[in-house]
């Protein structure tokens, strides 16, 4: 079959108009039937939300049922996003409903090999000695020309798109109270 360049290019439009005008009016109608059918949908409580996974801030409609998370979909009304999500967005769910997820702080002795549960009040706490023994050991209270600088070398802190901005700002407070100045924010992490 000889097909020219015109021929090709005709056939393609024929084919993605086609697609497109075939598409049309689908989509609403199968969410809304999918949403008939699936009864922990229809009697959950919807949260709206912002999706953490990069910069961008895709709203996110959340629906709840029973202490669990239902299901989970682009924000139509969200100016961004406009109901769309990327892929990662798309299987959030799975982050708060995988049997695998670890939901207790776990602790390797140093030179072990095997992770061991804790008790969240001993992590917190060991955390905070640690932290406590980082800033000591790296605070600068005086630079070499003798000024008052009350700074921390000894510590960084890196945030992510996970935390929004309210979340960015105490931890931006507590850590220019430990004397941080390498704090750096990267969304795309």
């Amino acid at each position: 079959m000889n097909v020219t360049r015109r021929d090709f290019l005709k056939i393609s439009g024929v084919t993605v108009s086609g697609a497109a005008l075939g598409g049309l009016g689908l989509q609403g109608t199968a969410v809304a039937g999918a949403r008939k059918g699936n009864v922990a949908v229809k009697y959950a409580k919807e949260s709206t939300t912002i999706c953490p996974y990069c910069a961008v801030g895709c709203g996110m409609i959340v629906s709840a049922h029973g202490g669990r998370v239902v299901n989970m979909e682009g924000d139509p009304d969200h100016p961004i996003n406009e109901g769309t999500l990327c892929s990662k967005a798309q299987a959030l769910r799975q982050v708060s409903e995988n049997p695998w997820r670890i939901t207790r702080p776990l602790y390797r002795k140093p030179g072990g090999t095997e992770w061991q549960e804790v008790d969240w009040n001993w992590a917190y706490n060991e955390i905070a000695k640690r932290v406590k023994k980082s800033r000591d050991a790296g605070f600068t209270k005086v630079n070499a020309k003798g000024q008052t600088v009350n700074r921390n070398d000894g510590i960084a802190h890196v945030g992510s798109a996970a935390l929004d901005n309210e979340e960015c700002y105490v931890i931006q407070k507590w850590m220019r109270a430990l004397g941080l100045v390498y704090i750096e924010h990267q969304a795309r992490i």
